[in-house]
Order: C-alpha cells, then structure tokens, then sequence
C-alpha cells in the first residue's frame, strides 16, 4: 500500500501559457476584457506577475481609463511592480504571444478551470486536516469538509445575466423566442404609470440615476418590476438585477402580476383549471419582453459594469438598468474606513454607468426606522439608510409611501369621517427632481398581487 509521504511530488495545475495569452489579448484590444471580468478573478493566475498585470488592467478599467501596453506600466510602476514584474519588455512579450483577442475566454477558461483544480487539491488537504483532527463528534467533522466542497462550489463562475424568457422556460412551460428588434431608439423609457411619466417629463431620462426608496414591505420591489415589465412592453431592453429575489421569485411575480392571480397559489401550483390558460398565456406573453435577470447575491459596480457592457453588445443597447437593491452592493477589496464612504463610492459609479450607457438607472434603496418615529410617518430625503451621497449623485428620488400601512381603518375613519379609507392608495412622492418641480403622484396597490396600476386605469 503506497501512503501519502510516499506519493512523487506532483505540480499543482496551470497553464501559463493561458494566462500570458489572456493578458496579452486585453493588451491588444482592451473591449475584449469585458469578456471574461466577471468571471475570471485575480486570484486565479497562478504567476504572481501575471496577477500584477490583471489587476492593473481591472484597476484601469473600473476607473474608466484606457487600457494599453503604456498605462498599465504606468499603473504598474504605481504600485512598484513593474520591475518585478518584468518591466516594459515583458508587456512587449505578452502583447507578441497571440495574434488575435478572439480566443480570449477560451484561453480565461483554461486559466479559471486550473485555479479551480488548484483549490481543489487545497480543499483536499483541508478535508484531510479535518479527518486527522479526530473530532469526538462525527457528523461535525463532516458538515465542515461539505463546507469546504461547498465554498469551493459557490466560489467558481459567478451568476451572469438570464433572459426572462429562459427563466419562464425552465420553470413553466417552452416559451416563444421574442423578437430583439425595434425602429427606433426610445427617446425616454417610459414607466407605463401615466401620471408618473408626466411629472418626470415624458418618461425615465436617459442618463438619470433614479433612487426609489420606501420601508421594508411598501412595495418597492413590486413597483420596480412593474416598471421593468411596462417599459419592456413598449420595446425597451431591461436589465435587472435582483440581490435579493432569485429569478424564480420574480417570474412569479410578474405572472401574478400579469394573470391577478395569487403568487402563492401559482407557486405552489395550486390554481384552478380556469386559471391555467390565463397562466399559460401570460407566459407567453411575458416571453416576448426583452428582460434580463442577474441574480448574483453578490454584486460589485465594477462587475455590474462589466456585466451591462457585454449585455449591451450582445442585446444592441440597453434602455433601462434596475438594481434591488443598492444596500446589498459591494466594493471590491476592504479600502474604505466605513459603510458611508463605501456607499457613497457605490452611488457615484451608478451615477458614472448612467452616465456612460446613456441609460436610466433605478436603484432602489431602504429608508431607515426614522420613518417610523414620525407621527405621519412620511419618507423624507435624510431617511437614506447609510446614505453617503446616495441623495446627491440621484438625479431624481421617489419615495413610497401608504397610508393603510400604518393607520388602520377604524383610525382613520375616526380622523376623517368625510374621507375613503386608502386602503389600496399608495402615494409616490418625488422628493427630489433634478430637472423639474418635485411633486406626488397616487397609484393603486393591490397587496394580494403585490402590483400598481394607474389610478385613471382602475377608475376608467
């Protein structure tokens, strides 16, 4: 029986001709590293040099500079790497290996698997630490060696974008391929609530950052995907991304929404054999909306960017970007001294994307229990939960808000006799208007189907 002492030393797996082939490609042609960031890590090259240089080029990128063989020396020389990288002429090198970018994922591919294996040997040797350990409990010994498989798991390519219909294809029936065509570009993307889009001047502006802000449970989530579903209904090419609802819960919703029909009761497939049809044709017709969903629980504005740029290429433009919601974003690397500054980063580079695809962004955010404190309870701008800038890089911000939620309707009808009780009312404050007056707008909610719809619309 051969032991493990007795086993011949063996390298760990790389390729480092892959990884100077994917260096060099970004130094050829630079688009070509949007291909690959939000997938391929630093840590994954296993040359400590090779490190250096996609770092640089990845520190380059989220700062929007132009990548090329004379700034990352520079960047480089920044950071005093470039002599222990190779200096000059090992960029020269790597820009002469390959002919072309084209094959740059194929070669990334390549430098992401052999990291995996790598991290694979190291789970290997800490499953075997574990086991010589001899922990008195057993089953703890193996709950912690499925950990390691497990972050060694959840650790590898991380979520990209789904088209809608894919999700609505797994999950219910074939849906029909939409078509990705339009005459013309969207002047404003409209938000499909009628007094709404007249306050914000014809629509959602291209280029805004939109922060739509509310408590735990007053439907902002609900309001951002109904904007997301009208817009795309009108021709507009939507990418969401959803920290907090996976892709199934949300093509819930947007049948619930779609049908009237109770989410749960779709969920648990637990709806009547009326309903099927009207199931079945609003997948169909949920199908044909250009929507994409990334519902990574992770997200950094660097890889969001990334992700919207190769998005953009493949779909030909994007008119409207959701996030829900903007406290659940990261930043790459621990550089900030506290939530606030890391926020304030955040926002800006929202900011500085709505700015670059020529896009309304919404980002949705939650208030802190100040509202709460308040006898009328109203949102106000200094509610931003860990705000930073969050309220100076917006373009417009928008509260909401409902009545029936804190004030129950033997209250209300004691306080104003003469008056409805709102119980489905919800109000959209727009407390901040970069280019106009700010203003309310009234909508209806509906809590079973968690949707709004047009006051005119219900009432017509």
């Amino acid at each position: 029986m051969m032991y493990a002492e007795n086993l011949p030393q063996r390298s760990p797996p790389q390729d480092v001709e892959a990884e100077e082939a994917v260096l060099g490609s970004i130094l050829i042609d630079s688009s070509y590293l949007n291909r690959i960031l939000p997938w391929l890590n630093v840590d994954d090259f296993s040359r400590e040099k090779n490190r250096w240089v996609y770092e640089a080029c990845s520190d380059l990128y989220s700062r929007s500079v132009a990548i090329d063989q004379r700034t990352v020396a520079h960047e480089l020389a920044r950071k005093e790497r470039l002599s222990l990288a190779g200096g000059d002429a090992y960029l020269s090198q790597l820009v002469t290996i390959v002919p072309t970018p084209i094959h740059i994922e194929h070669y990334g591919r390549i430098v992401r698997d052999s990291a995996v294996m790598r991290r694979l040997i190291k789970a290997a040797e800490d499953i075997s630490n574990i086991g010589y350990s001899n922990q008195p409990v057993v089953d703890d010994a193996i709950t912690k060696a499925e950990d390691v498989l497990f972050r060694l798991r959840t650790g590898q390519e991380k979520q990209g974008f789904v088209a809608l219909k894919d999700v609505l294809t797994n999950y219910y029936v074939e849906a029909k391929p939409g078509s990705s065509k339009r005459e013309q570009e969207l002047p404003h993307v409209p938000s499909g609530f009628i007094d709404l889009d007249k306050l914000m001047g014809g629509g959602l502006q291209r280029s805004d950052l939109l922060i739509l802000a509310a408590r735990p449970a007053m439907g902002k989530s609900s309001l951002a995907l109904s904007i997301a579903k009208n817009a795309a209904s009108k021709g507009a090419r939507v990418a969401l991304f959803s920290l907090e609802m996976g892709r199934e819960q949300i093509a819930y919703r947007l049948i619930s929404m779609q049908t009237a029909i109770d989410m749960q009761r779709i969920r648990l497939n637990n709806t009547k054999s009326s309903e099927e049809d009207r199931i079945d044709q609003a997948i169909d017709e949920l199908s044909q909306l250009a929507i994409w969903i990334d519902d990574s629980a992770t997200l950094a504005p660097m890889e969001m960017r990334s992700k919207c740029h190769r998005l953009s290429l493949e779909v030909r433009g994007l008119d409207l970007i959701i996030v829900d919601y903007i406290q659940l974003m990261g930043s790459v690397g621990n550089k900030f001294n506290n939530r606030v500054q890391e926020m304030s980063e955040i926002s800006r580079a929202i900011k500085a994307m709505a700015k670059e695809f020529k896009v309304p962004i919404i980002a949705l955010s939650q208030l802190n229990r100040a509202v709460e404190m308040r006898q009328d309870h109203k949102p106000q701008l200094a509610d931003l939960r860990e705000s930073g800038s969050i309220e100076q890089d917006a373009d417009i911000v928008m509260f909401i808000f409902r009545e029936a939620y804190y004030t129950k309707q033997e209250t209300w009808l004691r306080l104003h006799p003469s008056e409805p009780y709102p119980e489905h009312i919800a109000q959209i404050i727009v407390a901040k208007h970069r280019h106009g007056p700010p203003g309310e707008v009234s909508l209806r909610f509906d809590n079973r189907i968690a949707t709004f719809q047009d006051l005119q619309k219900v009432n017509g």
